[in-house]
């Protein structure tokens, strides 16, 4: 009996965080994650791992993490440590100075792009396009139907390019999380908008697709300084960009489908024979779950949940200096005991087999926990891909996050074993 009410206050606890709109709460996937007296990473032991001038013991928070997720108060700056925003041996001093350049260097992108289209910034957001494909201001702009769009010409092809994609933000945005009660402020909707507006202007190379709104809502949500969400989403891109690289010939998740073939052929030659059979040996059926980081398959507490075991477990104590320094933050040659604990278990199979070639990250290897756990299904039951992609279907709000991570690492240790010269 007292289990059940601890069950219930947790889910009342979660509720609270992230609350959902009465009439959606029959539509999305039931929730599994519970916060875990003793597992769970809680403010209190978040605020115990720091030394007095705010070195943090990285070691100790990603021992709590991977038994049981973070407190839902504390998630947006634990985050921002895991995705390599801030490096765990920088004091409370260093750590609020990059914050402070970091925010500044973010009002000056923001204000470069309100000059362009002065919306950016308002708590407003297009829907619309206000330029045609060959940078002329549309009807809608010119008339001025449309609330600080601009109305000029561009010819500059980065400029037009950008200016293409904010109607197709904003028709994502609509679409995002939709079930939260977060999103039905315009302002909210507005500050996802701004940031994915400006992270299209930013990394030109990649602009903007469909699926980069799925991985910045939770930073919106979770991290209340704009400045602040953008660049913990501008990290998170910076391990998934590629995943949305995409051109007439490729997608972007090309190479970790052909990862995923790969480890599938070595720990199940059998189930890899099979999907080989049915013409789904390119794994195209797995591409949304790499894409979004399985966002569709969870509910939102639960890929939350998911993404911090994930990125706790692929955690490496190089990975700040990596972006911000100037030795690109190698995994140094020689890494002692100690030294390994300040590695993801996922990360550490690595370091400790030597195992230098890429491989995939921990995502490939969860989409092959995932196939391994409903492999007599697939084999007894699939004739097609569409049987394929339909027995897929039946895991939305039927996994356990944990339990999935744990069978990837068991996995990815299996594949390292196999594979290692």
């Amino acid at each position: 009996m007292a289990l059940f009410f601890m069950k219930k206050a947790s889910t009342a606890e979660l509720d609270a965080f992230y609350p959902i709109k009465p009439e959606c709460q029959v539509d999305i996937p039931k929730t599994r994650f519970r916060l875990r007296a003793g597992k769970t990473l809680s403010e209190r032991r978040w605020h115990a791992a720091f030394s007095e001038d705010g070195h943090l013991d990285i070691a100790k928070v990603l021992r709590r993490i991977q038994r049981g997720g973070v407190h839902p108060a504390i998630k947006g700056v634990v985050w921002e440590f895991l995705l390599g925003c801030f490096d765990p041996n920088s004091t409370f001093d260093e750590r609020n100075q990059l914050r402070q350049r970091r925010r500044e260097q973010y009002n000056r992108l923001k204000a470069e792009c309100q000059k362009m289209v002065p919306v950016i910034g308002s708590g407003k957001f297009i829907t619309t396009p206000i330029i045609t494909d060959d940078g002329q201001p549309t009807e809608e702009s010119e008339n001025g139907n449309m609330t600080g769009a601009a109305n000029h010409a561009s010819s500059d092809k980065k400029v037009i390019q950008w200016k293409l994609f904010l109607h197709q933000i904003g028709l994502d945005v609509v679409r995002t999380d939709r079930a939260l009660v977060f999103y039905e402020s315009q302002a909210n909707q507005a500050k996802l908008w701004d940031i994915l507006s400006i992270y299209a202007w930013v990394d030109n190379d990649i602009g903007y697709v469909q699926g980069m709104n799925d991985i910045c809502s939770p930073m919106v949500i979770l991290i209340e300084n704009e400045a602040d969400a953008y660049w913990c989403f501008e990290r998170a891109m910076r391990r998934l960009r590629e995943n949305f690289r995409c051109s007439a010939s490729s997608i972007g998740v090309q190479s970790q489908l052909g990862t995923l073939s790969q480890v599938i052929k070595t720990i199940d030659p059998k189930l890899h024979q099979h999907l080989e059979d049915l013409d789904g040996g390119e794994y195209l059926f797995a591409f949304r779950m790499l894409m979004v980081l399985f966002r569709r398959e969870f509910s939102f507490v639960d890929a939350l949940y998911l993404w911090e075991l994930m990125w706790a477990m692929e955690y490496n104590p190089n990975i700040f200096s990596s972006y911000e320094g100037p030795s690109g933050g190698a995994t140094p040659p020689n890494v002692n005991d100690k030294e390994l604990k300040q590695y993801g278990k996922f990360e550490r199979n690595i370091v400790k087999t030597g195992y230098t070639e890429q491989h995939g990250a921990l995502s490939v290897f969860l989409v092959a926990s995932v196939l391994e756990t409903k492999n007599k299904q697939l084999l007894k039951e699939a004739k097609g891909l569409d049987d394929v992609v339909s027995i897929l279907g039946g895991i939305t709000g039927n996994l356990d996050a944990r339990k999935a991570c744990n069978e990837a690492l068991r996995i990815h240790k299996k594949y390292l074993k196999t594979v290692k010269p």
